[in-house]
């Protein structure tokens, strides 16, 4: 089992910055490919970055290409979403995911390819 707790959302101005963070516990996480997802009031989830266990490989949905950045700290066992730029259409429940891998620059797209969720954390852009 994998325990994830995320924090840092809350309210900001378009335009404004935010820092989430997501700290696991359980299982190493160093083992873990791990994402972060959003869910907008009335809609599915839907991806927005990943990350590898190892290596730094990443990946970004298009909608937040070149605003967000995904980091992890293996020492730590933390992974973060540097959120810059932010418009009103990110307002969204954010949820870190992990998922037990064997490779080490591997990272997924899919919410069915992560085991272990947060509960979630509310981000609302005003406008």
């Amino acid at each position: 089992q994998v325990q994830l707790v995320e924090s840092g959302g809350g309210l900001v101005q378009a335009g404004g910055s935010l820092r989430l963070s997501c700290a696991a516990s359980g299982r190493p996480f160093s083992d873990h490919a791990m994402a972060w997802f959003r869910q907008p009031p009335g809609n599915e989830r839907e991806f927005v970055a990943a990350i590898s266990r190892s290596d730094g490989n990443t990946g970004y949905a298009d909608s937040v290409k070149g605003r967000f950045t995904i980091s992890r700290d293996n020492v730590k066992n933390t992974v973060y979403l540097q959120m810059d730029s932010l418009k009103p259409e990110d307002t969204a429940v954010y949820y870190c995911a992990a998922a037990r891998t064997y490779w080490n620059g591997r990272y997924y797209l899919r919410h069915y390819e992560y085991q272990y969720w947060g509960q979630g954390t509310q981000v609302t852009v005003s406008s």
